[in-house]
């Protein structure tokens, strides 16, 4: 019988030295996996800022100009191809003052006494107040 748990301990013992030493082999498969991610990343980071660069070189205002000028037959711009004449603008509508009409149908544009005057029992209009 002390055989039989020598040999199943020395079993457990090989079993769990083949467990540790896959977990340990698994780490360094997964830690090389995130090293080659890692510069893949930097790669495509590199392209990027070679892709703007070259974005940036090739949308530089003289260079279009350039172009434009060789393959656009393009006219200078005129103030008259902006707004030909008075006549061509659309009428404005009139300016109305709807805070004052409001006020004028409510009443309240009248000139009123104010508290000083009140209290003396004079019946003063105030000072930028029109009378009507």
């Amino acid at each position: 019988m002390l055989r039989y748990l020598n040999v199943l301990a020395i079993a457990l013992l090989v079993g769990s030295a083949v467990y540790a030493y896959s977990i340990k082999y698994e780490t360094i498969l997964f830690s090389e996996q995130i090293v080659k991610v890692k510069h893949a990343i930097d790669r495509e980071q590199d392209r990027i800022g070679m892709l703007r660069a070259e974005w940036a070189y090739l949308t530089r205002p003289e260079r279009l100009q350039a172009l434009a000028d060789k393959h656009l037959d393009l006219k200078p711009l005129g103030t008259d191809q902006i707004v030909r004449s008075a006549a061509q603008l659309p009428d404005q509508p009139p300016k109305v003052d709807t805070i004052g009409r409001k006020l004028e149908m409510l009443g309240l544009s009248e000139p009123t006494n104010t508290p000083r005057d009140a209290s003396s029992g004079a019946s003063a209009v105030t000072p930028s107040a029109r009378p009507r």
